[in-house]
């Protein structure tokens, strides 16, 4: 005799068809002290954001740092082979030159910051994620159409899923759905 295992319970998935009841639902998910929601919808809310518990990431403040960390380098490198190892006089320019060296650290800069950019906001956002179980969820792949996604995960403390369901249900989902992974 086989018995069927059933997957575990990850959480409780509502869909909505516009973001205002998405939002009630946001706010009294937070006010019943639910934490790790999450929230789906074909653009962004910033509404949602602070209910959501998103803060700032510090992408801004490592793309500044690499960035001038990177052209104050290029710069001590154009010095170093410039004035110190190779001193060449060109049309009876000094050594150090400073302007003849400030378009190449800037544009060192520049890129070295872009690249950081871009690894610093892959890194915070955890991306790529090729699988999240929320795919999974019937219907998700409205979620960038036109439908709103609210989920509850059963890691949250505190999770009874008969409270959770009656919260989701009060605020007249499409669908109320058991998430199982």
């Amino acid at each position: 005799m086989s018995g069927r295992q059933v997957a575990p319970l990850l959480g409780l998935v509502a869909e909505f068809d516009d973001d205002a009841p998405l939002l009630r639902t946001l706010r009294d998910a937070r006010a019943a002290g639910w934490r790790g929601l999450d929230a789906f919808g074909p653009h962004p809310l910033p509404e949602a954001a602070p209910l959501l518990g998103v803060r700032a990431t510090p992408v801004g403040i490592v793309a500044a740092s690499v960035g001038v960390a990177a052209a104050a380098a290029q710069y001590g490198v154009q010095y170093w082979l410039g004035v110190q190892d190779y001193p060449l006089n060109v049309g009876g320019r000094p050594p150090h030159a400073w302007p003849v060296f400030l378009p190449a650290a800037y544009i060192v800069g520049v890129l070295w910051a872009a690249a950081a950019a871009l690894v610093g906001m892959l890194l915070l956002n955890r991306l790529p994620r090729l699988h999240h179980p929320i795919f999974n969820a019937r219907g998700f792949g409205r979620a960038s159409e036109d439908r709103w996604f609210l989920f509850l995960p059963a890691a949250d403390a505190g999770f009874d899923p008969v409270a959770a369901e009656l919260l989701l249900r009060a605020h007249g989902p499409l669908r109320v759905t058991e998430l199982r992974g």
